[in-house]
């Protein structure tokens, strides 16, 4: 039995020795072996010392009882104490042992989470900015209040414990008895051991009370955040109060120690427990209720300024830009004149929904896979700067498969593809800048990039990669070309994981990952390594603990490369007067409605401090300090002082493809609901209130619009920049109503190339706000939503091309500030029902004001909104219904001009069936050609049904009844075309 236990002890042993031998490897192999011993070492030295200290004071407190029990005890009482005696005498010394070992160990693992605060307070740097309370620097509350309140936690819950160990012991040996006759009969030393623990636990309740003071600036309980007019006129001076009065109740325990009478101490107590109900509770609410609440406004006046000026500081709002934009909503003929700037980029390939078409035609083989949101970046092409929709080729690996599929075979992605965002090509797919493979287009350089991806968002759980000279290549790397049907394979020739090239790393690993494969497979060689944790969000939390990582890398070709680009925020939720914000509620919107996909937990105080790179072919991590001004981040450098790079070491092509962080923007834009304004009795008023609003294009009413990225000329700037925007609207009323107008348009700068190394833009970060005009009626986004799909023209054309087994479906609404007014575009996508199918753009939604345009470019839309002529200059680029059959028209359907228009209509469906039929057999077969051809027919069908069914309605596409006509039409042929 004792081997047996014996041996289960060592393999238990064995097991935790390889969780941390293996996360030493990965550390050491990745470079950040400093972050790994930083964290263990501190968490190590506070599990001694908590676990220590609180045993060896409960020990203490239970031997120094025993020594002093009573030892002649007569009666029933001795009897009764014998009995427990008898039974406890033999395990004594264990118990005496064992009991403050335990607690130590439960007292050393909760002290081990407070090591990030530990190793802040002692590396903390001056914020440079004085709280307007206390006139302490604001360091103070983020770094040195949390320490002390933690430590005086911890020395309450040692006194606690500690004291009723020591009663108990007490109790056991007499030394505290309930006499025969009644009452309670406490012996001097059990006497002088509950005064001394007493008078400590007390002491340290007025150390709380003290702290009470300054967390008052931290509270979040009020109408507003930080100490208010209550705070600073009751509770403040009450605290103060109470942490004096428990010196004097300390004194009296002395005199009642030196003195034997109980009164002392009692009339202490009941005193401070009185004072604390009295002075603590019911003051400050007599204080609130009947002098605060009456005159509100003006008392709390100077507080709620308090509370806008350090929240917009503590989010980064405070330098905020603002412009008042007229808000027109007249379209005028040639208004858009000169702005070619802001409208050369409108996107019209909506990442939200290309990832099946990127999959279809890019995507080549089943182990490869696109993410559901693909990515919007820039880059430059013929000396223009173009936005562009990119992803990478994930490597898409079948669970069920064999084990040396999932970790040997198949282990890496394959290559960039990238689309002009606001281009469209033949039959409404995207315009490739890269594609292919090898992959070409206007991108492809002459400098080839390293287009493996072995460390990417959809990465397996590990995979084993190298081989021994002489070996063949076993991983399954890419197709020939992309017409192949022959599959090339590779090794990897990086350093990207640990060494399992030993039997005894191989056994770590076997644990770790709890795969036997690892040691038995002889596909597993003395070359081999391990790469595991793939995902750059993961990895850059790994090696940063003390960030939160955004949820939404990017990939880009950087200096040959293809990084991961990363962004790192500093956070505390104990900045002064600053209002709290729930990270995963802030950051939830229609593109992320999965909270454990999200940021979680609450903050009143963010930084974007950290950009961070992973590469995607041998997961090298690179952190860069971004706001080198922010006194966390500054107190991090000092404890990881090799870890961190200045951002005057990166690149001039990494910092073009820098953007402005996506989920800190979301938070700050949700705090910008009320926090746009500054003047405090307006603020109080609470009647400008915004919130941000639903996506108009998805069914739940209840998911907030994302904010989207785009190269845009803000009103007022000399030239574009690439900026993170999203709008506001009024917030929901008391009586549950919303008016969907616009109130503001908010644009972060995103640009930080300067084209030289390591400098930094001087507009990036840049916030501005637009405010509209309170009495214009500027739709907003849910109403230009109503007005596209209320408007005769647009839902009768919309309903024809859903006839054949098609789907419409919403692009992205792209909302600009143009022309003094808001322009909204909507790219329209169709895709048929097919396993095959995808999305392609078919038509264009324009709104300006009430005016709409719809049309198969953008160009035209918009001439439809400006009286004719928008005066944009637009590149018209390749239409949705472009010819690419050869013959100009399309395909081979000819509208014959002798039938009537109710046969043309007919037989236009009929043909438009049958192309989505072609479409998806050339799909299936990989035929492109094909392909073209269908999709040019499949236009020409529909733009024969659309021209039929106008004719049916007189010419008129807007004539009263033309749309239930139009429907009645459709209908009525759908039978005799077939209902796919």
């Amino acid at each position: 039995m004792l081997t047996i236990i014996v041996l289960a002890a060592l393999v238990a042993l064995f097991v935790l020795f390889s969780m941390v031998y293996t996360e030493v490897l990965w550390f050491n192999q990745l470079g950040y072996s400093e972050v790994f011993w930083t964290e263990h070492f501190t968490r190590g030295t506070l599990f001694v010392i908590g676990g220590v200290l609180m045993a060896a004071v409960t020990w203490l407190s239970m031997w120094l009882a025993w020594r002093a029990r009573p030892k002649n005890l007569g009666g029933q009482t001795r009897d009764t104490l014998q009995q427990y005696q008898r039974q406890l005498e033999p395990v004594r010394r264990l118990v005496f042992i064992g009991i403050p070992v335990l607690l130590g160990f439960f007292a050393g693992s909760a002290a081990m989470n407070g090591w990030q605060d530990v190793l802040l307070f002692f590396n903390q740097v001056p914020y440079g900015l004085e709280d307007p309370e206390f006139g302490m620097d604001l360091s103070f509350f983020m770094a040195t209040l949390p320490f002390l309140g933690t430590v005086v936690a911890y020395l309450i819950s040692v006194t606690l414990v500690s004291g009723i160990a020591g009663l108990l012991v007490h109790y056991l040996y007499g030394g505290i008895r309930i006499e025969e006759r009644g009452g309670i009969s406490v012996e001097k030393a059990a006497r002088t051991h509950l005064i001394i623990f007493a008078g400590v636990f007390i002491l340290l309740q007025g150390a709380n009370f003290w702290l009470d003071r300054y967390r008052t600036l931290q509270d979040q309980t009020g109408n507003w955040a930080g100490a208010m007019y209550t705070d600073v006129n009751a509770v403040i001076p009450t605290s103060t109060i109470l942490a004096v009065a428990t010196i004097l109740v300390v004194g009296l325990l002395v005199v009642t120690l030196i003195t034997g009478r109980w009164r002392f101490a009692i009339i202490g107590v009941a005193s401070l427990i009185i004072a604390s109900l009295v002075a603590g509770v019911a003051y400050p609410y007599l204080i609130q209720q009947y002098q605060v609440t009456p005159t509100e406004r003006t008392l709390e006046r100077d507080y709620i300024e308090r509370n806008i000026e350090f929240t917009r500081e503590a989010y980064g709002l405070s330098d905020m830009e603002y412009t008042n934009y007229a808000g027109e909503t007249e379209a005028e003929a040639g208004a858009m004149r000169g702005v070619g700037s802001s409208t050369a980029n409108i996107r019209l390939m909506d990442p939200n929904l290309l990832s099946r078409t990127f999959g279809q035609l890019q995507q080549f083989r089943p182990y490869y896979s696109f993410p559901e949101t693909l990515h919007v970046d820039r880059y430059e092409i013929d000396e223009e700067t173009q936005d562009t929709v990119i992803s990478v080729r994930e490597v898409n690996v079948d669970p069920n498969s064999s084990w040396v599929n999932q970790h040997i075979t198949y282990t890496h992605g394959y290559g960039v593809v990238a689309a002009d965002a606001s281009e469209v090509a033949a039959g409404g797919r995207p315009s490739f800048l890269l594609s292919g493979i090898p992959s070409s287009g206007p991108l492809a350089s002459e400098e080839d990039y390293e287009p493996r991806i072995y460390f990417g968002m959809n990465s397996p759980q590990y995979s084993v990669v190298g081989k021994e000279e002489g070996q063949p290549d076993k991983e399954r790397d890419r197709p020939q070309d992309a017409d192949s049907e022959q599959d090339t394979t590779y090794t990897f020739t990086g350093e990207g994981g640990p060494s399992v090239g030993n039997i005894f790393n191989q056994l770590a690993y076997a644990i770790k990952f709890g795969s036997t494969e690892l040691v038995l497979s002889q596909d597993v060689g003395s070359e081999s390594q391990i790469l595991y944790d793939r995902n750059p969000v993961e990895r850059v939390q790994k090696v940063a603990p003390y960030l939160e990582v955004d949820s939404n890398a990017y990939p880009a070709i950087v200096d040959g490369r293809v990084k991961w680009i990363v962004d790192g925020y500093t956070t505390t939720d104990a900045f002064p007067y600053s209002t709290q914000s729930q990270l995963d509620s802030a950051t939830m919107d229609s593109l992320n409605t999965n909270a454990a996909m999200n940021l979680t937990g609450q903050v009143n105080y963010i930084r974007n401090s950290v950009k961070a790179t992973v590469d995607a072919y041998d997961g090298s991590v690179e952190l860069y300090a971004w706001d080198d001004e922010d006194p966390l981040l500054q107190a991090w450098q000092q404890v990881y002082d090799t870890s961190l790079q200045p951002y005057s070491e990166m690149s001039a092509e990494l910092m073009e493809h820098v953007r402005y962080p996506e989920d800190m923007f979301k938070v700050q834009r949700e705090l910008l609901g009320r926090y746009h304004v500054t003047n405090p009795d307006d603020f109080y008023e609470n009647n400008d209130a915004w919130s941000v609003p639903t996506d108009p294009t998805q069914s739940d009413s209840n998911v907030k619009q994302p904010p989207y990225y785009m190269t845009l000329q803000m009103p007022g700037k000399d030239e574009p920049n690439f900026q993170l925007t999203s709008t506001f609207i009024p917030q929901i009323t008391d009586s549950g109503q919303q008016r969907n107008v616009l109130y503001g348009f908010l644009a972060a700068n995103g640009d930080a190339g300067t084209g030289v190394d390591g400098e930094k833009a001087e507009g990036y970060g840049n916030l501005q706000l637009l405010e509209l005009p309170r009495q214009t009626t500027t739709p907003g986004p849910g109403q230009a939503q109503a007005n596209f799909d209320s408007n005769d023209t647009v839902s009768r054309e919309l309903n024809l091309l859903r006839q054949g087994a098609s789907d419409v479906i919403n692009g992205n609404m792209i909302t600009l500030p143009v022309a003094d007014g808001i322009l909204y575009v909507q790219p329209v996508y169709v895709q048929s029902t097919g396993t095959t199918s995808y999305p392609t753009l078919r038509k264009v939604l324009v709104a300006f004001g009430d005016q709409v345009g719809f049309a198969d470019t953008l160009p035209d839309a918009l001439d439809q909104v400006f009286g004719g002529d928008s005066g944009a200059d637009i590149d018209d680029g390749a239409t949705t219904g472009e010819d690419v059959g050869g013959d100009g028209t399309g395909g081979d359907a000819q509208p014959p001009e002798q039938l009537n228009e109710q046969e043309q209509l007919s037989e236009a469906l009929t043909d438009a069936n049958e192309a989505i039929q072609r479409s998806e057999e050339a799909l299936a077969n990989n035929d492109w050609s094909a392909y073209g051809e269908a999709q040019a027919a499949l236009d020409d069908a529909l733009q024969r049904a659309l021209d039929a069914d106008t004719a049916l309605q007189g010419g008129d596409p807007d004539a009263e009844g033309a749309d239930d006509a139009g429907d009645e039409a459709a209908d009525g042929t759908a039978e005799e075309g077939g209902d796919e």
